[in-house]
C-alpha cells in the first residue's frame, strides 16, 4: 500500500502511521496548493463504540522545503484534543448527529493549526487557528443522516487564502492488497506467474475502509522561497518546485498510572514520515523500515542503495520466468537505477523531459516534490477519470501536472511505480536500454470505487458503518 503498515513499529501505533500523502495546484483555485495527509490505515467503519480518531497525544505534521536542502522551511502543525460530553455513558451519540454543535454528539474532537517558518522545533511559530471542530465518522443513515453537510461545515477557513479540514474520508488509494502482498502476484498477469493461475480482475483491498484526513490548502506564495509567485514560464525554474512530506511524533517518554491514565513527557520524537509513495514498502528494506520512519529526509543518502538498486526489479523477472529478460539482465549487471534516483529524490532536472522539470536542488532527500507553476490538466468536474485513462499514470500519461510532479488523488500510483521499476523510465538516463513489453504494462486492475469530491478537500464520502462491504 502507499504507507499503509509499512514498517513493523509504525504498524502497531495505527493513529500516528501516516497512509497517504497527495500535494497538487488546486483544480478550483490555481493560485493555491492543496496537500492531504492520511491516517489511520484500514480502518473499518464499523469499529464502535469507540470509533476511530486523530491521537490527541500525536502531533502531526505537513512539511516544506523550498531550497532543495532537504530540511522544512514551512511546517504546518496539528494538534487535536478530545472533548466528552457525557463520560456516564458508552455511547458515542445518543441521538442523530444534526450538526457540529448537537448535543447528540457526546464524542467530539477539536484542533488547532500552527504556522513554523524554520526549523520545525526551533523556528518561528504562529498560531493560525484553535478550536477548529473536526466532523463525526460515518456512523450509518440513524446516526449521521446528511453526512455530507456535516462534513461541509468543518471545512474552516482560516484566513489570509488558508482553508482547512480534518476528519474522516473514504479511503482514495486503491490497490490489490491481496495479490500484491501473495508473492508479488497481479491477477492480470497470473497466467504468467511463477505459480499460474487463471488472469482475473483485480480486487480493490482498500475498498470499504476509510482513514482520516488532515488536509490543507494555501497561497502559492506561502510554500515557495521568499514568496515566489511562478508563472507558466517559470517552469524551469527551481524556485517553483517544493518538496512535501508528512511526519507525525510523539512524545520521548511514556508513564502509565495505576488509575488508568497515561502521561506523556519529553521531547517530541518522530515516528512516522511519509514523501513519495510507496516507499517504505517495497523499496526500504525491512531492517531500515523503523528507522527510516525516525529520519529526516536531509539523510537520505544512507538510504541511496535501496533506490538505486530496489530489490523488486531483481523479483520481477523470477515471480514472472521469461517475461523481463532486458530487466533480468539490466539487474544482473549491477547498475545504478539512475531513473529512480532522479524521480523520488532529487525530482527530474531541465533537459530530460522537453519543457518539464521538478527537481528543487540536488540533495538525496525522498519527497514528493511539485512544480507549481505548472497547471492543472483538468477541471474539478473530471477529477474521477475513466478507469483506462492515460490520465491516471501521471507524467508517463503526458499530464505534466501528475504524479510522480506531486501527487493528485486519482494518479494510479501502483502501476506508475511498478512500471517505473520495471525499467520504462530506464531510456530517460540510459537511452540505449529497451524495457521489455510487458514493463509499460504492469498493472494491479484496480480503481477507486467512491467518487472523489470535485472541490476541496476531494477525497470521498466516508463509507458508513452500517451500510459497506469490502472486495
Amino acid at each position: 500500500m502507499s504507507s499503509h503498515r509499512e514498517a513493523p513499529t509504525i504498524s502497531k501505533d495505527p493513529v500516528a502511521d501516516n497512509t497517504d500523502l497527495y500535494a497538487f495546484v488546486d483544480p478550483v483555485d490555481t493560485s493555491k496548493v492543496t496537500i492531504l495527509s492520511n491516517f489511520i490505515p484500514l480502518e473499518e467503519p464499523a469499529g464502535g463504540p469507540n470509533f476511530f480518531q486523530f491521537g490527541d497525544d500525536v502531533l502531526y505534521e505537513i512539511l516544506i522545503d523550498n531550497n532543495g536542502d532537504g530540511v522544512e522551511d514551512v511546517t504546518y502543525q496539528f494538534r487535536f484534543r478530545n472533548l466528552t460530553q457525557n463520560p456516564a455513558t458508552f455511547l458515542y451519540n445518543t441521538g442523530p448527529i444534526g450538526s457540529l454543535t448537537d448535543p447528540n454528539w457526546n464524542v467530539r474532537q477539536l484542533y488547532s493549526v500552527t504556522k513554523v517558518l524554520g526549523p520545525r522545533r526551533t523556528g518561528a511559530s504562529m498560531l493560525l487557528g484553535s478550536d477548529i471542530p473536526t466532523p463525526p465518522v460515518r456512523i450509518g443513515p440513524r446516526s449521521t443522516p446528511g453526512y455530507d453537510a456535516l462534513a461541509s461545515a468543518a471545512v474552516t477557513d482560516l484566513g489570509n487564502g488558508v482553508t482547512v479540514f480534518a476528519g474522516q474520508r473514504g479511503e482514495g488509494f486503491y490497490v490489490d492488497l491481496g495479490s500484491i502482498f501473495d508473492l508479488g502476484a497481479l491477477r492480470p498477469f497470473q497466467n504468467l506467474h511463477l505459480i499460474p493461475t487463471p488472469a482475473a480482475d483485480g480486487k480493490d483491498g482498500t475498498k470499504g475502509f476509510n482513514v482520516h484526513t488532515i488536509a490543507i490548502r494555501v497561497p502559492k506564495t506561502d510554500l515557495t522561497q521568499g514568496g515566489f509567485n511562478p508563472g507558466p514560464g517559470d517552469v524551469l525554474d527551481a524556485r517553483s518546485t517544493i518538496g512535501v512530506w508528512s511526519a507525525a511524533s510523539r512524545r520521548k517518554a511514556t508513564v502509565r498510572e495505576k488509575d488508568g491514565r497515561t502521561v506523556q513527557t519529553g521531547p517530541w520524537v518522530q515516528v512516522s514520515r511519509l514523501g513519495e509513495p510507496l516507499i517504505n514498502e517495497v523499496v526500504i528494506e525491512l531492517g531500515e523500515k523503523d528507522f527510516w520512519n525516525s529520519a529526516s529526509p536531509a539523510g537520505d543518502s544512507q538510504f541511496f542503495d535501496d533506490y538505486a538498486h530496489p530489490q523488486l526489479q531483481g523479483l520481477l523477472p523470477v515471480l514472472y520466468p521469461g517475461v523481463f529478460p532486458n530487466l533480468a539482465g539490466l539487474t544482473a549487471s549491477g547498475a545504478s537505477r539512475g531513473d529512480l534516483v532522479a524521480i523520488l529524490l532529487t525530482g527530474i532536472p531541465p533537459g530530460i523531459i522537453p519543457g518539464f522539470a521538478n527537481t528543487n536542488g540536488p540533495t538525496l532527500a525522498d519527497e514528493l516534490r511539485l512544480n507549481v507553476a505548472i497547471a492543472p490538466s483538468y477541471a474539478p468536474g473530471d477529477i474521477n477519470p475513466d478507469g483506462s485513462s492515460a490520465k491516471r499514470f501521471g507524467l508517463l500519461g503526458g499530464d505534466a501536472d501528475g504524479f510522480p510532479n506531486g501527487r493528485r488523488v486519482f494518479d494510479n500510483i501502483t502501476a506508475v511505480e511498478l512500471r517505473a521499476i520495471a525499467g520504462v523510465t530506464y531510456p530517460l538516463v540510459v537511452p540505449g536500454f529497451v524495457p521489455d513489453g510487458a514493463a509499460g504494462l504492469l498493472t494491479d486492475g484496480t480503481k477507486e470505487d467512491l467518487p472523489f469530491l470535485t472541490s476541496f478537500p476531494y477525497l470521498a464520502t466516508p463509507y458508513e458503518g452500517y451500510e459497506h462491504s469490502h472486495d
